[in-house]
């Protein structure tokens, strides 16, 4: 249960955790090792972002005509949207094949609580992955209230709530610039950052809230949290009782509000039933959350505390099979069942080699007249082209390796950074556990063993994925499967392999 309710299930050959303090091990370990992500590491992407500032203002400030500035964006879009999938693509296989699944399903969680998309804007896919690398995961073992504040005041965030349009109106530049107030952030950090919606918040102290909020942007060159005074709202400002403010506003301002919502018993009590429900039951023990709760409240948030609160408690280690996976977990997991081997393991290797998407090999190969190979060219006998051959075979890995990870997860409607909404991807049962989603995981399972697990035997192989946790039933129907791939596509289609 540790390895399957709490991580990504097993890999063969890697130790599963042994106990509570191995769980908890991984979050102090894993926080210290910069992810896979993004492309060019934390500071290269810093300076990634910049240059795509530059080159989006010289785009709007050349004197091109119309049809070349149009070609000229195309190509920069294309590049971003590249580099995007590449990240996303890091980003799903840094939890196949870490060893750290306790941690990874933590920054899974994590970025979730604290959504953002990168939809929102052309910068935002540079940036959002930027946001779960240096904001989410490096303090998902500290204080919830360093968290808080490193999320709230990323440019993800500022950007994608609207943070970045908000100005007091009663401000010098709010008046001048006949701008207003944007409640977006002010409203999702009550209703779902921190207290949670019904909490007993009212629509004045969301008011209120995004007032203080106001004079926190971005610096739109640097693409860099700042606080500008000019368009902050002066004065003194009342949330849940607490005033904030005065006539010269400071960043301090907004900083006590997310510090003393960090530490709110109504926080405490709302983020320890979200970690319950998203490890243990869509509805979880009253009794555990608050013990969480508790626990939280007694050391202002220490998050790895909360953690171990809800491990030592029984209902962690009972009635298995509670939680449906989420189609992150579910292809994680079925790919680290799948990868067997040393280093990256066969269905890592195969994976990670073949997500270059590179212009001329996707492109339909030619002749040397420049016609498609594909049509035949004019339609008489052509000799074998090597490297044309090898061309299509680069194509053809390429396009399964995305189908059964990108593209997998865009199919069953939980596409990385991607979420529909503020409150980030569903987490009831109901939400995934549906005719359509079990459809595409069959089909998932039944291409992803016929290419990694040719030479397992799903008895076996039921064995090392599922343990003690397979039904007799589940036994009996993958020990009379009449081959091989049947017989894993059923482990992978099984209830208990859907279930944790």
């Amino acid at each position: 249960m540790a390895a399957i309710r709490f991580g990504y299930g097993f890999r063969p050959g890697e130790a599963s955790p042994q106990n509570k303090d191995q769980l908890l091990g991984q979050v102090k370990d894993a926080a210290l090792r910069a992810p896979s992500f993004p492309a060019g590491g934390i500071d290269g992407r810093h300076q990634q972002i910049v240059d795509l500032q530059d080159r989006l203002r010289e785009l709007r400030q050349s004197g091109s005509d119309d049809e070349v500035r149009r070609k000229r964006r195309k190509a920069i879009q294309k590049q971003v949207q590249q580099g995007f999938q590449r990240d996303a693509y890091a980003r799903l296989m840094q939890a196949v094949l870490s060893p750290n699944g306790f941690y990874e399903r933590l920054a899974t969680f994590w970025t979730n609580h604290f959504s953002t998309s990168a939809n929102k804007s052309l910068p935002m896919r540079m940036i959002v992955p930027l946001y779960e690398a240096e904001a989410i995961r490096p303090n998902i073992g500290g204080s919830f209230r360093d968290l808080l504040r490193v999320a709230t005041e990323h440019p993800a965030m500022l950007i994608y709530l609207d943070q970045a349009q908000s100005q007091g109106p009663e401000s010098s530049r709010g008046m001048k610039q006949k701008k207003g107030l944007n409640e977006n952030l002010g409203r999702e950090l009550l209703e779902l950052h921190t207290l949670g919606a019904g909490s007993g918040y009212t629509q004045a102290d969301v008011r209120a809230g995004a007032m203080v909020l106001t004079g926190l942007t971005i610096d739109r060159e640097e693409m860099d949290a700042v606080f500008r005074p000019g368009i902050s709202e002066p004065g003194r400002h009342t949330v849940l009782g607490v005033s904030y403010g005065g006539a010269k506003r400071s960043r301090k301002d907004y900083l006590a509000l997310l510090d003393d919502l960090a530490v709110h018993p109504k926080t405490a009590q709302h983020i320890s039933g979200k970690l319950a429900a998203h490890f243990i039951s869509d509805q979880p023990p009253e009794e555990m959350v608050t013990a969480m709760a508790d626990v939280w409240k007694g050391t202002d948030g220490d998050l790895t505390a909360v953690y171990g609160a809800m491990l030592d408690h029984p209902a962690a280690w009972r009635d298995e099979g509670a939680k449906a996976r989420q189609p992150f977990d579910y292809v994680v997991t079925g790919l680290r069942a799948l990868n067997a081997g040393s280093d990256n393991g066969i269905a890592g290797d195969f994976m990670k080699a073949d997500q270059e998407d590179d212009d001329d090999v996707m492109a339909p190969s030619k002749d040397m007249a420049g016609q498609d190979n594909a049509m035949g060219g004019d339609g008489g006998a052509m000799a074998p082209d090597p490297a044309n051959e090898a061309n299509s075979k680069r194509r053809k890995a390429f396009q399964t390796a995305r189908g059964l990870g990108l593209g997998a997860l865009r199919r069953m409607g939980q596409p990385t950074w991607l979420p529909p909404s503020p409150a980030g991807f569903e987490e009831n049962f109901s939400a995934w556990i549906t005719a359509s989603q079990l459809a595409e995981r069959l089909a998932w399972a039944r291409r992803a063993s016929a290419r990694f697990g040719k030479d397992e035997d799903p008895r076996e192989f039921l064995r090392s994925t599922l343990a003690d946790a397979a039904r007799d039933e589940t036994i009996r129907v993958v020990s009379q499967a009449p081959s091989k791939i049947s017989g894993l596509t059923l482990v992978l289609a099984s209830p208990e392999f859907n279930r944790r």
